[in-house]
């Protein structure tokens, strides 16, 4: 009884604490001047152009037409449990994915340089402190899947 009862409350202690942290909107994800919004200090995102180490990641690179790339990482990524294109312009795509259990939202934004065939990327819990690795492994995922297709 009092193994279930700590767990319960360090389960809700959790979850009162993500349902508290700062949320981020979509103003400040969207990609300005060809830049993304920079990570938060929290541990929760991974970005193409963060300039803190634990957050870095590699771009994606691509040889096929821009108009290509982007509908096939539409197609790919739309495949991801919880994912939703929310935005889509000329250089980027903005999706939210949603996950399962708790309904939380990681924001996904990508940015596709055609001088360099490179898609810079950011991947962030939009409330909440770690992720857990979530947000890098999404990300790494979907490089595995779209390698050898752009």
């Amino acid at each position: 009884m009092t193994i279930w009862f700590s767990q319960n409350t360090i389960l809700l202690s959790l979850i009162l604490l993500a349902a508290m942290a700062h949320e981020a909107t979509a103003e400040e994800i969207m990609v300005k001047d060809n830049y993304l919004a920079a990570c938060p200090t929290s541990p929760n995102c991974v970005s193409t152009m963060a300039i803190e180490e634990s957050q870095a990641i590699a771009p994606y690179h691509f040889e096929i037409p821009l108009y290509k790339a982007k509908a096939l990482l539409i197609q790919i990524f739309s495949e991801f449990p919880g994912t939703k294109l929310v935005k889509e312009n000329e250089a980027s795509l903005y999706f939210e994915v949603r996950s399962f259990l708790f309904q939380f939202v990681d924001d996904v934004e990508f940015h596709f340089d055609e001088a360099t065939h490179t898609i810079h990327f950011r991947s962030a819990a939009r409330s909440g402190h770690y992720d857990f690795g979530v947000n890098r492994k999404r990300m790494e995922d979907l490089r595995s899947l779209l390698e050898g297709k752009l």
